[in-house]
């Protein structure tokens, strides 16, 4: 191979050296940029390690110099000797990637789409249609379309199966390419053909794309009497803004006397806007959140800078598995400065520094690397073990049994400001516990099949003037388990599954002739009594099958007056406590200890 060549394979693998040196100091000399996203509360550990003098950094440095330069000279003799061609990009993506094994799982190589995606989340905005979409059958079908987007004022509704898009045929396309042929700059057309049940002629929609905002606060209303309700989806650059105007036009629509703010399946976003967030509900100089990592410049201590917008009244924050990151910063420090009540389920677990590292030159790949964890003011690291494994089978029993809400005897113990008792070991655990919903076989596959919303889309094709307030009568639901047979919805029990393992025993051991009509038998037991599923479960199909009627008819304002305000059991023990002045104070008082209450 001739010099030039060899130079240019050495050129092209500075990327991997520049990486690396990132990979060794980059966390303790890039300063993080809120406005860029550059600094996001998502994820994992790393291990702290202690003496960062500068001659211990420098012979870290050295080595990683010397390891570099030998990944360089490896790269090389793979590339120019191997038997078969190998993509230089290839190489050093596998080489980067090969870095980051050993890390936290959310310290990873971002190509273009998964940045772009990333900065979407947090920038609060795209430009596009304006509508969720899915894969129902062959099509891509609409899920849900934004109110005052284009596709909402074009009238395109839930369950439309979207054939074409301009002109091209969308059977078997996958949601990820039809989201990039619907999306586009502002200003610009798409034409969607469209199928839609109860008509039979395809109808052609003329789209024009706009500027679609991703709105954090998905719902604010009055729940009942004086107390508020606030639902906050994710923490991006508007969300402060939203979350001001939410809190100021309940208040001007009532005296409220207590707030709901709901964080349920939120997982996080920017520093900032927790920081921000924070500081409606705490008052000035109040310590949100610190950071601590291996590098002394890793510490940081992020606190309340002006006066808190809703101040000295009652506050409940609704949490459960799904919150994570900024979700948990938030919750942990109004729980810690006795704030308010904090209901729910213990918290993911996810509280980790990461920045984004851009690549060099015309690189179309970023580093998000996690540099610190997050201490909420109390001293605990949200940061939960289990979530530091890369691979899911590493995580052992006791690691599953940890996402249980049960208090673990062994966990630290830690103190709030009025001295209450809190919990380490990762997450937030909240200071009353709700039982979390069981699903039964049955219940998941009818989810997974997307049977009630396939339904909801077929019974309001044939039924007009539906009022928000209806309810699921017996007939609805034998419409709904008619339904589901027409559609052949199928799934396997437990007991079938068990059963196909002994037949298949039995096979391999050449008995299948002994037991094949013992095993008819009893798959024909179990057959009947998955007839008696649905009936075990109508409690669960009733309610979701009015929640996806009444999102199809009145969107998700309607779901949230109609279900989530009237019947969650979150929100009405949430209501419940509010109700109870005494209670609250008393659930704030030093000697209460966490969990302790249902």
């Amino acid at each position: 191979m001739n010099e030039g060549r060899k130079t240019g394979i050495y050129a092209l693998m500075l990327t991997m050296t520049a990486i690396a040196l990132v990979w060794l100091v980059g966390s303790g000399q890039a300063e993080p940029n809120y406005a860029s996203g550059e600094l996001l509360v998502q994820t994992q550990s790393i291990d702290q390690t202690a003496d960062d003098t500068t001659e211990n950094l420098a012979t870290r440095e050295k080595t990683i110099l010397y390891y570099t330069r030998l990944l360089v000279d490896m790269a090389y003799n793979i590339h120019s000797r191997y038997m078969e061609d190998v993509s230089p990009k290839d190489l050093a993506y596998a080489g980067v990637k090969g870095m980051l094994e050993d890390l936290d799982p959310f310290s990873v190589l971002m190509e273009k789409q998964s940045y772009d995606q990333l900065m979407e989340n947090t920038h609060g905005m795209y430009q596009g249609l304006g509508m969720q979409i899915g894969k129902r059958g062959d099509y891509i079908t609409v899920i849900a379309p934004m109110e005052g987007t284009p596709a909402y004022k074009v009238g395109l509704t839930a369950g439309d199966l979207v054939i074409a898009i301009n002109g091209e045929d969308t059977k078997d396309m996958t949601v990820e390419d039809a989201s990039i042929l619907m999306r586009g700059t502002a200003g610009t057309s798409v034409t969607l053909t469209v199928k839609r049940p109860g008509y039979d002629e395809e109808l052609d929609y003329l789209v024009t794309r706009d500027e679609i905002p991703l709105y954090s606060v998905n719902y604010a209303g009055i729940v009942q009497g004086n107390i508020g309700y606030v639902r906050l989806s994710r923490f991006a650059e508007t969300t402060e803004d939203e979350l001001i105007s939410a809190i100021d036009s309940l208040q001007k629509e009532t005296e409220l006397e207590g707030l709901i703010f709901d964080l349920r399946s939120n997982g996080g976003g920017l520093l900032s806007q927790a920081i921000q967030t924070a500081n409606l509900f705490l008052d000035r100089n109040k310590l949100v959140v610190y950071t601590r990592g291996r590098l002394p410049s890793s510490e940081r201590r992020y606190s309340c800078e002006g006066e808190a917008l809703y101040q000295g009244k009652p506050l409940v924050v609704l949490v459960d598995g799904g919150s994570a990151s900024a979700s948990e910063i938030v919750a942990g420090a109004i729980q810690d400065w006795d704030r308010g009540i904090i209901i729910g389920n213990t918290t993911f677990g996810k509280g980790l520094v990461q920045q984004i590292f851009g690549g060099t030159g015309e690189s179309d790949v970023a580093l998000k690397l996690t540099t610190a964890k997050y201490y909420v003011p109390s001293g605990r690291c949200i940061q939960k073990p289990e979530r530091s494994k890369k691979h899911p089978d590493e995580i052992t029993e006791l690691d599953i049994e940890s996402d249980s809400d049960e208090i673990d005897e062994d966990r630290e113990i830690f103190y709030t400001n009025g001295g209450r008792i809190v919990y380490g070991g990762g997450g937030i655990v909240p200071d009353i516990d709700v039982d979390r919903e069981k699903w039964q076989p049955i219940d998941m596959n009818l989810e997974r099949q997307s049977m009630f919303f396939n339904f909801a889309v077929d019974y309001t094709s044939r039924h007009k003037n539906i009022p928000r307030d209806f309810e699921v009568t017996d007939e609805i639901f034998s419409e709904f388990v008619a339904f589901c047979k027409e559609s052949k919805f199928e799934y396997r029990s437990q007991m079938e599954l068990s059963l196909d393992d002994f037949e298949n025993a039995a096979k391999d051991a050449e008995k299948e002739d002994l037991f094949d009509k013992d095993i008819e038998k009893i798959r024909s037991i179990i057959e009947g009594e998955k007839e008696s599923d649905f009936q075990a479960s109508k409690d669960y199909i009733d309610r979701r099958i009015k929640r996806e009627i009444v999102r199809k008819e009145f969107g998700e304002r309607g779901v949230y007056e109609e279900l989530v305000l009237k019947a969650d059991p979150y929100v009405q023990k949430a209501l419940e406590i509010l109700s109870e002045k005494k209670r609250y104070s008393e659930l704030l008082k030093a000697g209460h200890s966490i969990a302790g209450d249902s």
